[in-house]
């Protein structure tokens, strides 16, 4: 079976600085898949380009589902399965949580459904956002709530590949203990996730593969223990060799 979602050799330039550069990696369908690198190591800025928000890739090919994308608007990108959340908690500040997700939901579909309504509600439950929370501002919530309500808006969407930009920024240790369990639900339903995040115990227990990038380009891919025990991955993180055992 072919992977759900193919990127074959992507780059972006700003100016002189390649951000990404010549990135390839495949994503089965069902797979929790982990991205993780140094800071300025390209890691949203391939998420941007996958997703064309904001801009899209320069060169490389994106596939999803069989189909290119790389050239889709960010609108027809979300309609055909791929949504997205990001690094920092991002709401309309002055709509409700209620009114915030219906957003979603109606930018998941070509035109309003009557069914908007029932899966806002579905999506808030299912993130952990109580009914009581429903009527009030986004500008009200906590950070942590303001990332459920977040990601509350992109399940709306209907999505089969969900890329989540780390999740666990700013959280308290129990509120990533919350988002690992909601991580694990979420592909438990169905969905593939790809997941970049700093905290590298969260990758290393969510995460199925793990790909690291440096300096906008793979570094290593493979599962959590291969990628750690990498001396190349070390070198990237701590900028200097491991002792050897």
């Amino acid at each position: 079976m072919d992977p759900i979602l193919t990127v074959d050799a992507v780059s972006k330039s700003f100016g002189s600085l390649r951000a990404v550069d010549q990135v390839s990696f495949a994503v089965e369908a069902g797979e929790i898949f982990g991205i993780a690198g140094p800071n300025g190591s390209g890691k949203s800025t391939l998420f941007n380009i996958i997703t064309s928000i904001p801009f899209p890739a320069d060169s490389g090919r994106i596939i999803f589902d069989g189909r290119q994308i790389e050239r889709r608007g960010a609108n027809k990108i979300c309609r055909t399965g791929l949504a997205r959340t990001f690094q920092k908690e991002t709401a309309f500040d002055t709509l409700s949580a209620l009114d915030n997700v219906l957003l979603g939901a109606v930018y998941g579909h070509h035109v309003k459904s009557g069914d908007d309504l029932e899966n806002a509600h579905e999506a808030l439950a299912f993130v952990g956002i109580d009914a009581t929370q429903f009527s009030r501002p986004a500008a009200e919530l906590s950070v942590f709530d303001k990332k459920r309500l977040m990601l509350a808006s992109a399940l709306a969407t209907r999505p089969r590949v969900l890329l989540m930009d780390e999740p666990a920024s700013g959280l308290t240790k129990p509120e990533i203990d919350e988002t690992i369990d909601l991580i694990h639900r979420l592909n438990q339903d169905g969905i593939t996730v790809l997941v970049i995040e700093h905290d590298l115990p969260l990758l290393l227990t969510v995460s199925q593969r793990l790909m690291v990038l440096n300096q906008g380009s793979e570094l290593m891919t493979g599962t959590p223990d291969e990628v750690m025990r990498d001396q190349r991955v070390v070198e990237a993180y701590l900028g200097t060799r491991a002792r050897h055992d």
